[in-house]
């Protein structure tokens, strides 16, 4: 019996037919398909997308539909699929460090010291140095999804044949700390966007409070051996925090777009408050809830890898 099945053993026992890293991985494909669209709106504001700009905006949807591809490979041959969204993953990781890297050279100031080069009001007002790093953060969760762990919580991961590698840590307890800091960066993220409007309304807190609230839970979530029903509620309703967040936040975003008539003007969408922005909330929740899914792989007649 795994976390959920402890949790609500009804639902893990339905769950078992899905394996956790597959879900993982699925959900890893959405998310570059849903970063290159995001992406693409907020670059929109600066009417002209430059060219390096584009980077994100195609690779996107492209390793999500390579993903996918990968997972439909994965049913007959494991190990060239394993390398295929590996490859990907690693790409996605240099994409997402290149953005913050042109993130950071745009939000700072051309000559001078660099602690007068760079500072928080021009982190603040500069793009946001942290989206891109979701980028990195998701391909951290697909390769830690793509090598099986054999056997499950043992740290021993199943590369290609017989080759094994010992981490430092069991999956699960590396992904709970993955989660933590996905939370983390959603955080701090929302914290520099927010600074812009000077906290002058209180529903800003809500996703400051919360997210340093479910970072905490996750980080302590990864210390303990054996969680008991109680830890696991716990850390079920932080996820599930996370995702009635995002979506208040899309409703806030939202009726702080819409004309004081209600009326919905594309323009002020794509100027004003980012409407996908606060589903990044959500998706934390969505990837914590997936990790309490039964680690262990149930399909027949599958390949090494």
């Amino acid at each position: 019996m795994y976390h959920l099945a402890t949790l609500w053993p009804w639902a893990g026992e339905r769950a078992r037919r899905v394996s956790r890293d597959d879900a993982i991985l699925l959900l890893a494909a959405v998310n570059q398909v849903f970063l290159g669209v995001d992406i693409y709106l907020a670059h929109l504001a600066d009417q002209t997308i430059q060219p390096n700009e584009w980077i994100p905006v195609v690779f996107g949807p492209a390793a999500g539909a390579l993903l996918l591809m990968a997972g439909a490979l994965a049913l007959w041959r494991r190990p060239p699929a394993a390398v295929l969204a590996t490859s990907v993953f690693a790409i996605s990781a240099v994409v997402g460090a290149l953005g913050i890297y042109f993130h950071l050279v745009r939000a700072a100031l051309p000559t001078g010291p660099i602690t007068y080069r760079l500072t928080t009001r021009l982190l603040v007002w500069g793009p946001p140095f942290l989206g891109p790093l979701m980028f990195v953060l998701v391909a951290l969760f697909g390769i830690s999804a793509v090598w099986r762990e054999d056997p499950p919580d043992s740290g021993r991961l199943r590369i290609l044949g017989n080759l094994r590698l010992k981490m430092p840590l069991r999956k699960t307890d590396a992904y709970f700390l993955l989660v933590g800091s996905t939370a983390m960066v959603a955080t701090v993220s929302a914290v520099f966007d927010h600074a812009r409007t000077g906290w002058d309304n209180t529903n800003l807190w809500i996703p400051t409070v919360v997210g340093v609230l479910v970072s905490i839970v996750c980080f302590a979530m990864a210390t303990i051996r054996r969680p008991r029903w109680g830890d696991l509620l716990v850390y079920a309703g932080a996820m599930g925090l996370m995702v009635i967040t995002g979506l208040l936040g899309v409703w806030f975003h939202f009726g702080d777009n819409v004309t004081s008539r209600g009326v919905v003007v594309v323009e002020r969408f794509i100027r004003g408050a980012p409407i996908m922005a606060p589903l990044l909330y959500a998706n934390v929740g969505l990837f914590g809830l997936v990790v309490l899914l039964d680690p262990a792989v149930r399909r027949s007649g599958e390949g090494g890898g």
